[in-house]
């Protein structure tokens, strides 16, 4: 059983710890409850927007160069992302430099100061980077496959917003943000590596004394609506098609997840995946394919993504349509069960040689489902798993009405595509 302890602090600040008194490293991380999912149309973006002003400059460190000059000093790794539902900081580095992780997460994190002048040249950055997510289809296909699925909701939004809000956001607009979302409650510290606990506890107290307390504002819930299969086109000169086909798939409070896992196992285990083996290696139409089974709080999705030969879209799709139909309509054998459950130890087990990864892991449990589920709890979850139970989740979400089909390239009858989607 892999050792964690979760503690709550007076002002309500979760600290998880994750211990390894073989690791060399020690790695401090901030999780905090919001993102893109927690924003209105007019401020969509500003989440991703404000993680990038945290490392501007503080009180104690005015600028960029003070921040990272300290890190890089000590060979460290560190940054941020934001999400759907988190937005997150870190830093990693060698276990006698703990003190200088700790500090610096915790002072971005707490007493970001957005200098107006930083912001101003943000915007550019952001604007650049909202442009290379566009150069890349592979990519920005991901964009067209949630507003199809979602419209006008958070969930449905970019993580990146609209160029137009970005150049409109003020100073005051990321003051008020931070306060709102910024609280003890929706925030935990996940401490991993090689430190003392009862020191570091200690530490923690004293770095985060002055996070505001309560909770940051809930999100809107998610609306999920659909009687009929849906295409989405992006008619791009592109000299392949990458697509997103799936359908609307479960939240991770679901106990049907783990019957999903196993369902996704089979369908692309690897190479011998029954999704490499139909696309790839006896077609020949794509480099890469894969499925992707996403479980949010609220709502989640199982898709297949794929970067294709572009005269060949309609035959990859029946294809794909026609694997999912024999995992719908015919129950797995026991060697493929029993390869699935294999394939899904060894991946955990690998997952396992890194200890920052499993802090993680386990942090965002609690983040997001307060409730942490250990790697032994979990492989015991996938062991049960039984052949009418996959047929079962395959039967109830591979259903004509739930189809979605996202793609860039260039095409234009979206009613003929329409017409393909039957499972």
């Amino acid at each position: 059983m892999h050792k964690f302890k979760l503690i709550k602090l007076n002002n309500g600040l979760k600290v998880l710890t994750v211990p390894s008194k073989e690791a060399l490293s020690f790695q401090a991380m901030v999780l905090v409850n919001t993102g893109s999912d927690f924003e209105s149309k007019e401020n969509n973006g500003i989440s991703h927007f404000l993680e990038h002003m945290c490392f501007k400059g503080t009180k104690k460190r005015p600028s960029n160069f003070a921040i990272t000059k300290e890190l890089d000093s000590v060979g460290g790794s560190y940054n941020a992302f934001t999400s759907f539902e988190y937005t997150g900081y870190y830093a990693k580095v060698a276990k006698q430099n703990k003190d200088i992780a700790l500090d610096v997460v915790s002072d971005i994190f707490l007493n970001s100061q957005f200098p107006s002048q930083e912001i101003k040249k943000e915007k550019g950055v952001i604007i650049e980077e909202i442009n290379m997510y566009k150069d890349e289809p592979r990519r920005y296909v991901w964009d067209h496959w949630r507003r199809l699925l979602y419209g006008n909701q958070p969930i449905g939004r970019s993580i990146l917003g609209p160029k137009e809000n970005i150049i409109n956001f003020q100073k005051k607009d990321f003051i008020k943000y931070k306060e709102s979302q910024y609280r003890a409650e929706s925030t935990i510290v996940v401490i991993s590596g090689n430190f003392s606990e009862k020191e570091i506890i200690k530490k923690v107290k004293k770095y985060f004394h002055n996070i505001k307390s309560g909770q940051g504002i809930a999100k809107e819930k998610v609306k999920e609506k659909q009687n009929k299969p849906q295409v989405f086109i992006e008619n791009r000169k592109t000299d392949q098609t990458h697509l997103a086909l799936g359908v609307r798939g479960i939240n991770f409070f679901d106990k049907g997840r783990y019957a999903l896992k196993m369902l996704d196992t089979i369908l692309d285990g690897g190479m011998s995946g029954m999704l490499f083996q139909a696309i790839r290696d006896k077609l020949g139409v794509a480099y890469y394919v894969s499925s992707l089974m996403v479980t949010h709080s609220s709502h989640g999705f199982w898709v297949v993504r794929a970067g294709i030969d572009n005269k060949r879209l309609e035959e990859v799709i029946r294809v794909i349509l026609k694997e999912w139909g024999k995992l719908k309509t015919k129950k797995i054998g026991n060697k493929e069960l029993k390869k699935a459950k294999n394939y899904i130890n060894g991946k955990v087990a690998l997952g396992l040689e890194n200890i920052h990864n499993l802090a993680e892991g386990f942090a965002f449990d609690e983040l997001l489902r307060k409730e942490i589920e250990t790697p032994e709890q979990y492989l015991k979850k996938i062991k049960e798993i039984t052949i009418s139970d996959i047929q079962k989740v395959a039967q109830d979400l591979l259903k004509p009405e739930f189809l979605n089909l996202a793609l860039i390239g260039p095409h234009k009858n979206k009613e003929k595509l329409e017409k393909l989607l039957y499972i």
